[in-house]
Formats: C-alpha cells, sequence, structure tokens
C-alpha cells in the first residue's frame, strides 16, 4: 500500500513567503521610484545644458532658477504637469515640461500659482500643449481662488504648430480671457517681463492687475523691429521698441522697472506681502498629526503583480494622522471604503477601492477592485453625507471597472454605477484623487478621474491609465486586427499571430503608463506615494480661499 502525504507549510513557512513577496515589492516599488526621480532630473534641464549656460551669459536666470528664487526658502511646494510634453513632438525636438514651469507655493507666507515661462525650450515657445498646461495652472488658480505670478519669457506660438493652438476654445486666446475672468473674480494677477515677450502674449501682463520689466533683458511688443521693418518700413531696435525704458517713461504699459531677475523678483515679493486675507471656505482643521505606522511600508504593500489582491485599509492607516479612521458602512459594500479621517489635520472623507478579495453578507466572494451594485450605492450615500457636512473628499483609486454579467446586470449595476457618478459629478466640495494602481474603463470616472473635475489628480509610479488592462486589451485588439488581415487574405500563421500580439503590447503598455498620461496632463503630477499626504493638505488649504456657493443636488436618478 502506498501512502500519499500533503506537507502543508507551517506559520514560520508562510511567514518567510510573505516576507520573500514583501520584499519583491519593496524592491518593485522603489525603482519605479528612482525611474520617477532621473526622469525628473532630464525633464528639468529643459532645453539642456547648453541653453541653460547661454541663459546666464545674458545675465538671466532660467524658469527653475526663478521659481526657487521668488518661493520662500524652505516651505512645500507642487509642481504642476512637470512631465507635460514628455516623450512628444519628438519631430520638432521635444518639449519639456511643457516649456512652462507651474508651481503652487508660497510666496511672502502666500500660497500662489506660479507660471514661468522656460526660454531653454524653443525660447519659450507655445507648442499645444503649453497652452492646455497654462489653462491648467489657470483653472487651478480660478477654482481655489489663488494669485497668480507669471514670469514672461516667450517667443510666442511655435509657428509650426499654429493650427492646433490659435483658433480654438481651449487654445491660446482663451489664456487672456481667463486673464479676463480672474481679474473680474478679484484674484490678484501680477506679471514679470523677463525676456520676449511678443504678439498676442504681449497682452498677458497688461492684463494683469500690475506688470514690470527688467531692464535691458525684457521686452514687450505686438511686433518686433525686423516684422515692423517688413510691415511699414521702419528701421527702429527692440530697446527703443518696447524695452523697459520705452514701456516705464514712455507707453506706460509697465509699473515697474526691475534692474535684473532677482530685482524683479523682489518687488513681486513685497506686492503680494501687502495682499490682504479673504473669506476663508471653512473646511475643518485640527493639529495635524503624522501617521502611527510606518508610511514607507506602503512600498512593501503595494504588490508587483496588478493582479494580486492586497488589503487597501493597510494603505489608508499609513497616509491619516495617527492612522485612526471612522468606517462608513463597514460591513456592506466592502469592494468600496468609504470612511472619515484627517491628512495633516484635515478633516476629509475617503473613498478607497478595496483590492482585498472580500465576502459580502450573502456569502459570496466579490472580486478586489471591482465595483459592485452594493459598494457603488454606499459611495453615493457618502459622497452625499460629506457634501452635507462639508468634508473634502480623497479618492484613492486602484479599480478595474463595475462588475459585469447577467447578475450584475439583473441587478441594476448601470443603475448603481449612475448614481454613484452622478454624486461625484455633482459634488461642490473639493475632490482630490489619487491614482494609485489601476484605474480602468468607467471606473475611472466613478472614482472621481480628471473629467469630473478634481482640484488636483496625481498618480504613484505604479498607476496605469486606460480602458482596459493591458492583457484584455491586448487580446482584444488582437482579433480585430486577425479579422481585418483574414478579410484582406492575409493567411495567420502561429508566428504572424504571435508577433501582432507582441507589436500590439507594447504599443499599449505605452499608452497605459502613467508617464503618458502625465505627458497629455490627463493627471497632475506623478509623485512618490510618500509625497500623498503633502499634496492633499496643500490642496485643501488652496481649497480652503473659495468658499462654496452651490448646493449640492443629485439631480434626477434612477432609483
Amino acid at each position: 500500500m502506498v501512502f500519499f502525504y500533503v506537507i502543508l507549510p507551517s506559520n514560520f513557512q508562510r511567514k518567510k513567503m510573505s516576507d520573500i513577496q514583501l520584499n519583491i515589492n519593496e524592491d518593485h516599488n522603489k525603482l519605479l521610484l528612482s525611474d520617477l526621480r532621473d526622469l525628473q532630473n532630464i525633464v528639468h534641464l529643459g532645453g539642456g545644458k547648453k541653453k541653460i549656460e547661454r541663459e546666464h551669459s545674458r545675465g538671466k536666470l532660467t524658469a527653475r532658477e526663478r521659481v526657487e528664487y521668488l518661493l520662500d526658502n524652505d516651505t512645500d511646494r507642487l509642481e504642476i504637469a512637470e512631465f507635460a510634453g514628455y516623450d512628444m513632438y519628438a519631430d520638432q525636438g521635444g518639449c519639456p515640461s511643457g516649456g512652462v514651469v507651474v508651481v503652487v507655493g508660497y510666496v511672502s507666507g502666500r500660497q500662489c500659482m506660479v507660471i514661468a515661462n522656460d526660454a531653454t525650450v524653443k525660447a519659450g515657445a507655445w507648442f499645444p500643449i503649453t497652452a492646455k498646461k497654462n489653462l491648467r495652472a489657470q483653472e487651478i488658480a480660478m477654482e481655489n481662488r489663488l494669485p497668480v505670478i507669471y514670469l514672461v519669457d516667450s517667443a510666442g506660438v511655435f509657428l509650426p504648430m499654429q493650427d492646433e493652438i490659435f483658433p480654438d476654445k481651449e487654445h491660446f486666446g482663451r489664456l487672456f480671457r481667463n486673464n479676463a475672468k480672474m481679474s473680474a473674480m478679484g484674484i490678484s494677477q501680477i506679471s514679470a517681463v523677463m525676456g520676449n515677450c511678443v504678439a498676442g502674449g504681449a497682452y498677458l501682463p497688461i492684463m494683469s492687475d500690475e506688470a514690470m520689466i527688467v531692464d535691458k533683458t525684457g521686452s514687450i511688443f505686438l511686433a518686433g523691429s525686423f516684422l515692423v521693418k517688413a510691415a511699414i518700413g521702419e528701421e527702429i531696435d527692440n530697446e527703443t521698441l518696447g524695452g523697459a525704458t520705452t514701456h516705464n517713461e514712455i507707453s506706460g504699459v509697465a509699473d515697474y522697472k526691475a534692474k535684473d531677475d532677482k530685482d524683479a523678483l523682489d518687488k513681486i515679493k513685497n506686492i503680494v506681502d501687502k495682499i490682504g486675507s479673504f473669506d476663508k471656505a471653512g473646511f475643518n482643521r485640527k493639529q495635524a498629526k503624522l501617521p502611527l505606522l510606518n508610511q514607507s511600508d506602503i512600498f512593501r504593500i503595494l504588490p508587483k503583480q496588478r493582479n494580486q489582491p492586497y488589503d487597501t485599509y493597510e494603505i489608508i492607516k499609513r497616509l491619516v494622522d495617527n492612522s485612526e479612521h471612522e468606517e462608513y458602512k463597514a460591513d456592506f459594500g466592502k469592494t468600496i471604503i468609504c470612511t472619515y479621517a484627517r491628512i495633516d489635520g484635515w478633516a476629509v472623507g475617503i473613498v478607497a477601492n478595496q483590492r482585498k478579495i472580500v465576502k459580502n453578507a450573502k456569502g459570496e466572494m466579490q472580486f478586489g477592485g471591482v465595483i459592485y451594485s452594493d459598494s457603488a450605492d454606499k459611495a453615493t450615500r457618502f459622497i452625499a453625507n460629506c457634501n452635507q457636512k462639508k468634508i473634502p473628499l480623497v479618492f484613492l483609486q486602484d479599480v478595474t471597472g463595475f462588475m459585469v454579467g447577467s447578475k450584475s446586470e439583473h441587478g441594476g449595476i448601470i443603475k448603481d454605477g449612475a448614481k454613484m457618478v452622478n454624486a461625484v459629478a455633482n459634488s461642490v466640495v473639493p475632490k482630490f484623487t489619487v491614482i494609485m494602481g489601476n484605474s480602468y474603463g468607467a471606473g475611472n470616472y466613478a472614482m472621481c478621474g480628471k473629467a469630473y473635475d478634481p482640484r488636483l489628480i496625481v498618480a504613484w509610479p505604479s498607476a496605469q491609465l486606460a480602458v482596459m488592462g493591458g492583457t484584455q486589451a491586448a487580446k482584444t485588439l488582437l482579433q480585430i486586427e486577425q479579422a481585418t488581415l483574414k478579410r484582406q487574405g492575409v493567411e495567420i500563421t502561429k508566428e504572424k499571430e504571435e508577433e501582432l500580439l507582441k507589436t500590439i503590447t507594447d504599443k499599449y503598455n505605452k499608452q497605459i503608463s502613467p508617464y503618458y498620461s502625465a505627458s497629455r496632463i490627463w493627471t497632475d503630477a506623478i509623485i512618490n506615494p510618500l509625497d500623498t499626504r503633502k499634496w492633499i493638505s496643500m490642496g485643501i488649504e488652496a481649497a480652503d480661499n473659495s468658499p462654496i456657493t452651490e448646493k449640492f443636488n443629485l439631480g434626477v436618478i434612477q432609483t
């Protein structure tokens, strides 16, 4: 007689296996973070070291040096759309950071939006992504009533792509429309012309509340000397045409004359220092406390494999003050966690996808990261409660979509999902979105993707944004491609199928990268997970400048 024995792993062995997996996760996520830092160093060079040296030889600071000098020492700041234009416009030589540096930071103790043209990138010329980035900066400033500081040094529209930047609603002209709207709203705007300021761009500083120009390096005119000669035959140099002396002593276009970049920036600091306070929204804040649990554990918790479950509660406890939170409907709709907490002292309502496989009240297993009817219903009610109590919302995304299949359809998943989307869309409290992992399909919408007006939306290096996951999408696209080729009479061999699948997979994987999203400003930033608390805290501080004037209303929904 032969006996077969099954040897189960001991508790010690299971713990050892678990530790190995946690170490693998940590190594993977820290490598992603290292890649992020490397790419940041590259885009921070703008047009490159030679272009930076050229600016210095002209007695000018670079855009990033100007921003650094302007902001208060040793204070936090948020760089918006740092990767705008990344891996785009290769045929035009690239456009690092969209040719403009945008930062929310503190000037003379006041939170401000700073927008600085980078003259090392095509002389600060505007690409389509430059316009989109500037408009996003203005949108953030308008939503949060932040003073705006423009550090102007731009050759104007990038002419080879003028058809993609000039005439449409969200193109170059919208910038000046926003100047006018912000002025009417009472939002302070200050401009310093520190280099070129030509053509239509010349209206930006003059539509600001106050404008200054740096002597000998700054110039403002609708047409430069070459164009003036071509148009009307007049011989004149740029300094006489539109330099600092001209616009301070003759035209009256500028309000201040600065001797150099630092003098201009010092003047801005002095002006901001005098701005009075405004009504606040009144969001609840108490003394901030750090999480009790080690925040760096996030790197160990977040799995290397995207389909591997993990407990989102463990992430939340490493983001919130004192690792404490008060959960709403803890035993219902378990694939979405809804909980009250504090982040850096600010009261928040957190809506997070639970990535752990859970069991509902009927004993049925539910997939982590999937939104079911009960979860959507719970989230809708929680969002309404946060609006009632004036509590900002924080969405932690790791979602693969809504549950499919006959059982879900018959149970009204579309109706319940629509209720949640309706609540997110009509929410009047500030919303902040953090994409931790997957952000697929309608799950992106329900969890406050870019289309639903989060005040800020950021991604961790582990994030992916797409209609569906890479594996499923590649197989679907392969089927479509095969069907097309067969109709054309092309024989599909095994080798041809593998080649097609690889081509499709590589292309799709590039498109779902967080850098692909960030380059197109579908997200505001890719951040170190350990900076999440800072982004949310500064975001709520900004939002507190803008009182809520609308009423929350769900509109017409199916019940």
